[in-house]
């Protein structure tokens, strides 16, 4: 999935990245340990950005974590977008994120403006 969406936002004409993000967090110790949360895709057009994680299956509650922790800690408030299997049509989760499906995305030019 993540080479379709890919090659896709190529062909919209955007400059696509991946990204890295870096976490402190107090491991069973208590000691503080330094980690690095990867974005699947920084998406930029001009003044435009996007963060997109790109997920086959999110009903796990794992899935779910390991997914959102990247976008989480993030910390601007440029568009942060989720895309999984189907056809979902977008919506907006409690803490902002969009997620939509995998076909809405490549039907709609536009999907990432929702």
């Amino acid at each position: 999935m993540e080479n379709i969406v890919y090659n896709e936002l190529l062909v919209r004409g955007y400059n696509v990245d991946v990204g890295i993000v870096d976490v402190f967090a107090k491991n069973s110790e208590g000691k503080r340990v330094h980690k690095q949360l990867e974005v699947d895709f920084v998406v930029n057009q001009g003044s435009q950005r996007y963060y997109i994680q790109v997920a086959y299956d999110m009903t796990s509650e794992e899935k779910q974590t390991q997914e959102l922790n990247s976008l989480r800690n993030i910390p601007d408030s440029f568009k942060k977008i989720i895309i999984v299997n189907g056809t979902k049509k977008p919506w907006r989760n409690e803490e902002g994120f969009v997620i939509m499906g995998m076909k809405y995305f490549l039907l709609n030019a536009d999907s990432l403006g929702f």
